[in-house]
Formats: structure tokens, sequence, C-alpha cells
């Protein structure tokens, strides 16, 4: 089957946009004070010859993709070194279908060997792991989504049917052994909630080095208009839900962080906490001890906690560990062990009971990752790289398409909210938190609704542009 929206990717340039944090935020065991956004533009050929451009973006946290001894410049070079290979690599790659096709396509037949080529070439101690690769490509995934939304005039989440993909779910997914799901005829269509919402809440996160109360300040915060305390940030944005970060290997910090938090949500009515350990943990019963103390001497804040986020690390098959003991007690959500639907499947069967979905393991992932998690009773939850810019944009549809346990994290407007300037003057609603939600009501159009032209941003000579691209207009 085919359809006249099937299109294979012509050109891809490259934009770095450098961020700094106007407040340090702590990723496991390193703090982070500054990033780099990738900005993708890929054009695109449709079967009928027409050709047009989408835009992705993501930013390159090398704190969360690659915990590493490694210093941080070792390891951005290696992700900006990848980027401007995965620009070569896109704008060459001659598989003509829909989205779902060429994105998953993309993943499985040329990601990992260009992986394996720059690991070998580049020799490091510690080889760059497979979801820095998925977090660099995934401003391309995005990008090639936006596309497909362009060449067909519509909003992207429109197109996820049998209208324009050429293949049903039964192409991409296996149920898992002994249930009675079946993918047969099914589009990701089928797994969006309706009606799609235009408001949802939004999770504020307090990281491991947040001011909490005035006790904690150092005087080396900044002077601006935007909070520093958590009271004021609980005020000022109307906030419902708070998501913590934990340490992982410090219970006696862990539980006291929590109650002291947990205190202040009592106190300002907020009723939903998450608590974040970081992938830190080694071992279920350090987690189950601290719920089971909150649960005896807090049980408010016990109560609050909604779910609980990725104690352990990354890799499901170095650590397969069993977590029923903690799902038991709280929903437990995998974030960096998700990198796809098979991961899904093995947490599954670990005794994981939700997923957190991140566009930044690439849009296609997402998709494919949500209809396998949806379809075996799994809860979602759309998580936040600290999301500025563009990369907003497809991060909170997507939490507004497949329905989560509530809402969506956005805390680029806590710690560099200044970058998102430009994009903000046409869609205030995602990066001003206003009665604990944001408002989605501003993004219409074609394929992710940027409004680019409104939007306006300058953007730097590309770092890489190849195929069709050369002569593409800066936005």
């Amino acid at each position: 089957m085919s359809h006249p929206t099937d299109f294979r990717p012509i050109g891809a340039s490259l934009y770095v946009l450098p961020v700094t944090n106007r407040m340090p935020l702590k990723f496991g065991r390193e703090v982070v004070t500054r990033v780099n956004c990738a900005r993708v533009c890929i054009r695109v050929r449709g079967r009928d010859g027409r050709e047009v451009e989408g835009w992705g973006e993501t930013p390159l946290s090398v704190t969360w993709v690659w915990p590493s001894t490694l210093s941080y410049e070792v390891r951005e070079q290696a992700m900006h070194t990848f980027c401007l290979q995965l620009a070569e690599r896109w704008a060459g790659f001659e598989v003509m279908g829909d989205v779902i096709e060429v994105g998953h396509a993309f993943q499985r037949d040329v990601l990992p060997g260009l992986l394996d080529e720059l690991n070998t070439a580049r020799g490091l101690d510690e080889p760059m792991p497979w979801l820095a690769a998925l977090v660099c490509c995934s401003a391309f995934d995005v990008a090639l989504h936006d596309a497909f939304g362009q060449l067909g005039g519509k909003p992207v989440y429109q197109m996820y049917g049998p209208d324009h993909l050429n293949r049903d779910l039964a192409d991409y997914l296996v149920p898992a052994e002994g249930s009675a799901v079946s993918f047969d005829g099914l589009y990701p269509r089928d797994f969006f909630v309706s009606p799609v919402p235009v408001r949802i809440p939004v999770w504020h996160l307090v990281g491991g080095v947040d001011a909490i109360g005035p006790e904690d300040l150092t005087g080396q915060e900044p002077n601006d208009d935007y909070p520093v305390l958590l009271r004021d940030w609980i005020r000022r944005d109307g906030l419902r839900c708070l998501k913590f970060k934990l340490r992982g290997d410090d219970a006696a910090w862990d539980y006291a962080r929590a109650v002291r938090i947990g205190k202040i949500a009592a106190e300002l009515n907020v009723p939903w906490l998450t608590a974040d350990f970081n992938c830190t943990a080694r071992d279920p019963q350090y987690v189950i001890d601290i719920l089971d103390r909150l649960l005896a001497e807090h049980p408010r804040i016990y109560g609050s906690i909604l779910y609980v986020e990725q104690p352990f690390p990354y890799d499901l098959h170095k650590y397969p560990i069993d977590v029923h003991g903690i799902s038991a007690r709280k929903p437990l959500f995998m974030d960096e062990s998700a990198h796809d639907w098979k991961h899904v499947a093995r947490g599954r069967e670990l005794g994981w009971s939700g997923v957190a979905l991140k566009t930044c393991k690439t849009q296609t992932g997402a998709l494919l990752s949500a209809c396998w998690a949806k379809a075996h009773g799994m809860t979602l939850m759309v998580q936040d790289l600290t999301n500025p810019m563009l990369a907003m944009l497809p991060h909170v549809q997507l939490a507004a398409h497949v329905g989560t346990i509530m809402g969506v994290e956005a805390n680029a407007s806590q710690f560099y909210p200044e970058a998102s300037r430009a994009e903000a003057r046409v869609h205030e609603g995602l990066y001003r938190r206003r009665d604990g939600q944001l408002d989605l009501t501003t993004i219409r159009g074609a394929g992710f609704g940027y409004r680019l032209d409104e939007i306006g941003r300058t953007l730097p000579a590309p770092a890489a542009s190849f195929g069709a691209l050369e002569a593409v207009p800066v936005k």
C-alpha cells in the first residue's frame, strides 16, 4: 500500500543553539549549567514530486543520556559529531514511505551502525550509549514528522491513521506472550484520547540543588523576574503537581527531602507529588523503606505521591531488577530504561507499571511505545528534558494526545525561561504556566503547528547542511 503523502528525505540542516541556565539543575551526580539544543530542518520529496520542510529540536542533554566519568566536554563533543554525521545520513536516506516507515527504518538500519562507527573512531574509554544516539536522532525524527504534516497540509496527529499510514501496528509491535492483545488493523490514532485537551496540568521540577526555603539561599541566586523559592513558584504559577529529585544513595537525605517538600505541598494545597530517584538506587528495598516510612509517619505525603520514577540504572538487561515490591505500593514508571517498546515489554515483565515517554527518544519511538504500553494496560506519563523553544511543542502535544496519568512535566520556564522568549510571543501559554496548567490553544496549522513565520527567530549559520538544503532560508 502507498499514499500520496509518502516521502523520502532529500536534505538536512543542523543548527546548534546554546542555552545557559538561570539556575543549576542536578542530573544524577552531575550539576548542569548549560546545554546545546540541536535544531534540525529536513526537506522531503513526496511521491508526487512536491517538496516541503519540517523542523525539529531537542536539548542535547549530556548528563542525562550519558552518565559517565568522562568530562562533560568530551561527551558533548561526541554528541555534536554524531549530530553532524546524522545530518549527512538523513539527507541521503533513500527510503520512500510514510513517516513511521521512514523513521523506523532509519533507527533499525542506520542508527546502530552509525553509533558503532562513532565509538570505534573516537576510541573512548566509555562508548557513547544508545540513549545518547536516540536523543541526537530525535531532532531529525521530529522534523520528519513535522514534514509529514506539512506534506499532508494537516496537524500531524490527524495523520497517524490508515488514510496516511501504509502499515498497521502489527508490522511494528509484538504483543506480550500470553496476552490477548492484537495490533492487527490498529494505528497510533486508535490509542489517542478524545477529545484532545487544550489545557493540561503541568508538573514543576524541584531539582536536587534547588532552594526550598530562605535558609537554602546562598546569595548566588539570580536577581530577575522569576521566582527562586518553592513557595513562590507554587503561588505564582498556581502549581498542583510537584516532582522532586532524590539522590537514590542517601536514604536519610532522600527521606528528609520528601518530607520537607511534602509539608510545603500540604500547606499550599498542592495535591500531587512524584519522586524521581535519578537512576542511582540499586536495591528495591531502598525505595520500599522510604515509601513505607512515609506511609507510617506522614500518610498525607505518602497519599500525595502519584507515582515513582526510574529509581534504577538504565540498562534493563544488565540490571534486570524485579520491582514488583515497589509497584505494589505505588505506580512505578520507566524513563531512561524505556528506549523503545521492546524495553517497555521487558520492564513490564520485571514489574514496572508505567512508562514515561519522551519525544527526545524520537517521536516515532514514543508513538510505538505509547501504543504498546496502552494496549497492555500500562499507564503513561510524558516527561521533560527541560525542553525550550520549538522542543516544547511536540512534547506537550504528545502528552495531550496519548493521555497521561496527570498532565505533562515542563520545566524550561524554571531553568532557562529567557531562551524561549521568541516562541513565547506566539505560544505564551506553553512557556508561562498559569493555574497549574499549560495552554495549547495557540498550536495550529500543519505539522506540529509551530507558526515559525510568526515566531521569527533568527538562527545562526548552520553547523551542517547536506542535500537539497544548502539554500534553506534562516527562520
